[in-house]
């Protein structure tokens, strides 16, 4: 054999062993593409940033989508002091951006560290490119609140994954939906399929109804509105609150101010609650029992506050009695009920089905 077989024959391995070397390093996806590594885009607060808010949240973007599953408590964690304690939280992801909620307030004029590691991995199980870490400091402020993203379950008045039912005649202004059930599930309202078959519609329903089992990407956004309404209950309950336990859960004949109230029982209204604030003014009520409000009660808004800005996170079941007026957006975790005649400016969203009976439903302006 000569010198220059024995050449070539090298300078072809050498090849194969580089294009072997290259290849591997590509992350194949089935459909034969290629899957990045994800990185992290920028962070909130930054790093090293000084007088952060004590009611704030702590967030991350990432340049790609990850898969939810793999953002938690231990690959995203937010801690204080040496040795390092902790903050215990709600995280929630959505976007390609995940939230941490501090479960209280943070502690004032404190230095905080959050890191996110390589267990976090993308929508395609490839783990963070390095771990992250940055710090922080609070001051001593609170900040505006922020209201509940809402994302697509904000296209809906009502929602519910069970089922929708009303004793005629109701009176209802926005779009209606549910899923994963079928158009069955939706009663009383003497619903007209469109010729498109991707909605229909009903003479008590200004707006637009769906379903599950309807045509075109009706099934698909669906899921997405219904995933999105949990999230906004999750991210609802997360937030860390003002007060706690305000009238030992009955809250009749008082005026509150914007903030975040929590109850560890059920929450009654027997007679009229004012809400009073700006029409940039938050208020998140935390019940972790049942809402009920009496009959001929109303909620009056006071200062400019708006309806949309007003979030009940219920993880019971909810009743609004005969003829009382409601104000804000509803999240339950179980079922809605309204009682006769009674009407709200806001929305229903539901875990379970949504009752009306002879009601008015206005969905808030944006």
């Amino acid at each position: 054999m000569n010198n220059r077989t024995i050449g070539g024959k090298f300078l072809v391995g050498l090849l194969f062993l580089v294009a072997g070397a290259c290849s591997s390093s590509k992350n194949t996806l089935a459909d034969g593409g290629n899957a990045t590594v994800p990185t992290v885009a920028s962070v909130s607060p930054s790093d090293g940033a000084l007088n952060v808010s004590l009611n704030g949240s702590v967030n991350v973007t990432f340049n790609e989508a990850m898969d939810p599953s793999t953002l938690n408590m231990n690959t995203f964690t937010v801690t204080s002091g040496a040795p390092a304690n902790a903050v215990s939280g709600t995280i929630i992801y959505a976007n390609s951006v995940v939230n941490f909620w501090p479960a209280a307030h943070f502690a004032a004029n404190t230095l905080f560290t959050a890191t996110v590691t390589t267990g976090a991995k993308s929508a395609w199980g490839i783990a963070l490119a390095q771990k992250h870490t940055w710090a922080f400091t609070t001051g001593t402020t609170l900040a505006a609140g922020l209201p509940v993203n809402l994302s697509t379950a904000g296209n809906f008045v009502i929602l519910a994954k069970s089922g929708i039912s009303t004793v005629p005649t109701s009176a209802i202004t926005g779009n209606i939906a549910v899923s994963p059930a079928a158009a069955g599930s939706i009663t009383g309202f003497s619903l007209q399929a469109d010729a498109s078959k991707v909605f229909s519609s009903s003479t008590q329903v200004t707006g637009k109804v769906y379903a599950a089992n309807y045509s075109s990407s009706t099934p698909d956004n669906l899921t997405s509105a219904v995933g999105d309404m949990q999230l906004a209950f999750t991210d609802a309950a997360g937030r860390a609150p003002d007060l706690i336990e305000l009238g030992e859960g009955n809250i009749g004949g008082k005026t509150l101010a914007a903030g975040v109230y929590k109850w560890s029982s059920g929450l009654l209204i027997p007679t009229a609650l004012t809400l009073s604030g700006s029409a940039t003014d938050v208020w998140i009520f935390q019940v972790a029992q049942n809402l009920t409000m009496s009959s001929a009660t109303q909620i009056y808004l006071a200062g400019g506050a708006l309806p949309k800005n007003i979030f009940w996170q219920v993880s019971g079941y909810v009743e609004i009695g005969t003829t009382a007026h409601f104000e804000g957006n509803i999240l339950s975790q179980t079922s809605i009920s309204l009682r006769t005649g009674a009407s709200i400016n806001g929305r229903l969203l539901a875990q379970t089905a949504v009752t009306l009976d002879s009601n008015i439903v206005n969905q808030p302006s944006p």
